[in-house]
């Protein structure tokens, strides 16, 4: 019999998986209340195009410094009680975006938001480890993926068709009520999540290694494994950061593509990454090799990438192109995140899920935040297939990462097994 009482219901696990990515949802719809809101916002509070763009920064700084730093709370207390704190967060910078009167107001907003979505990563992941059977878990990272871009893609929708028939202040509260609503559900449905069964049992054989010694709570920086997938999870969204940001702009001048149409290569980008990541948790399921599917998927999707910056596809390919990228990228989700936990069990075991999946998952956040400034000065200077080969090269180095931490947790599971 299980000591952490693992749930072995089919049921049971699809409701915690559920209830996880509503959560995980809602983190995403949060992603883009503000800007759904920059043309109401530019107009009544005059603001710049830079300013605007200064208020998504201030989210995901603020975001990235609380995820390396969240991991230690869900560790220390327990992943619901985290995530419970997260969506209440949310809920909060709704109100305070709706009650703003200034630019002030505004950033605050932003930075509530991003505290309140720096703790869903480890805390999410922690509670599908902790609450779901193995067999069932590549099925739930791929859930858990999928919910976050149902998230992105209720948010607009949502957000601008209440702005539209009343104003931005009703918008945003309608977004705080969303948060309240997921909320009562959670609160609602406690005990489907409630981890502190599972929690005290780690946190009691935590304290020591097996020799009897006191560990840090910071020896898992000291492993190359976590700091490749940190590095992995960098490069993989610094691709996705350039082709969210700029891929309009970018199609649209490689390839002489009016601005919907090129705008719809986007989308097809997502829609193929929403299969993938559907497509990924049957993979995982089977092939137990995270690193080399992952390898697989961004050798092709980087070879799509590099395809395209060539500006040699004809122009009613791109938007298959577009789509094979993102199916590419969407596969590699549920097995990246079946090997961040291979990576974290293979050396700490089940006590640093919190810490492992907050730190690597910063990596998110510093490469939406870093790659757009970092490519901006380039397209301004009307080298707009660089776009592209950069995001070849960052799903290469990627790629590279991926094996390199499939070798090391294959050689400490050895290791261990010893």
């Amino acid at each position: 019999m299980s000591t952490l009482a693992e749930p072995i219901d089919a049921r049971h696990d699809v409701e915690v998986i559920s209830l996880v990515g509503i959560a995980h949802g809602t983190s995403h719809f949060f992603h883009l209340l503000l800007p759904s809101l920059f043309p109401w916002l530019m107009k009544d509070f005059d603001l710049s195009f830079t300013q605007v763009g200064f208020l998504t920064t201030v989210f995901f700084l603020v975001s990235g410094i609380g995820q390396a730093l969240a991991g230690f709370v869900v560790d220390r207390v327990g992943a619901r009680r985290v995530l419970m704190f997260g969506i209440g967060m949310l809920s909060v910078a709704g109100v305070l975006v709706g009650l703003a009167t200034s630019y002030a107001g505004l950033v605050l907003g932003a930075a509530a938001a991003g505290f309140g979505n720096s703790i869903f990563h480890p805390a999410d992941f922690t509670l599908l480890n902790r609450r779901v059977t193995a067999p069932r878990l590549g099925h739930a990272f791929s859930a858990h993926g999928l919910a976050g871009y149902l998230g992105w893609a209720a948010a607009p929708a949502f957000v601008t068709g209440l702005a539209g028939v009343w104003n931005w202040h009703v918008a945003a509260f309608g977004a705080a009520a969303v948060g309240a609503v997921v909320f009562a559900l959670l609160q609602a449905r406690w005990r489907i999540i409630d981890d502190q069964a599972a929690h005290a049992i780690i946190a009691a054989g935590s304290a020591t290694t097996e020799g009897g010694r006191a560990e840090s709570q910071f020896a898992f920086l000291g492993s190359a494994a976590v700091w490749l997938c940190f590095l992995f999870f960098f490069l993989t969204t610094s691709g996705f950061g350039i082709l969210q940001t700029y891929a309009p702009a970018v199609l649209g001048s490689v390839y002489k593509m009016p601005l919907a149409l090129a705008t719809a290569a986007l989308t097809a980008y997502l829609l193929g990454s929403a299969a993938g990541i559907v497509t990924g948790g049957f993979v995982a399921a089977r092939f137990p090799d995270s690193d080399k599917v992952i390898a697989l998927m961004l050798g092709l999707a980087a070879l799509v990438a590099l395809v395209l910056a060539t500006a040699t596809v004809p122009r009613w390919a791109v938007l298959a192109c577009m789509a094979t990228m993102g199916f590419g990228v969407g596969v590699a989700g549920p097995n990246r995140d079946l090997l961040v936990r291979k990576a974290a069990t293979s050396q700490f075991g089940k006590r640093s899920y919190g810490r492992v999946y907050g730190f690597v998952y910063s990596g998110t956040d510093v490469g939406l935040a870093m790659a757009p400034i970092l490519l901006g000065p380039v397209l301004d200077a009307g080298h707009f297939a660089v776009a592209l080969y950069a995001v070849a090269a960052f799903q290469l180095g990627a790629l590279i990462g991926a094996l390199r931490v499939g070798v090391r947790t294959r050689t400490a599971a050895v290791a261990a097994a010893e």
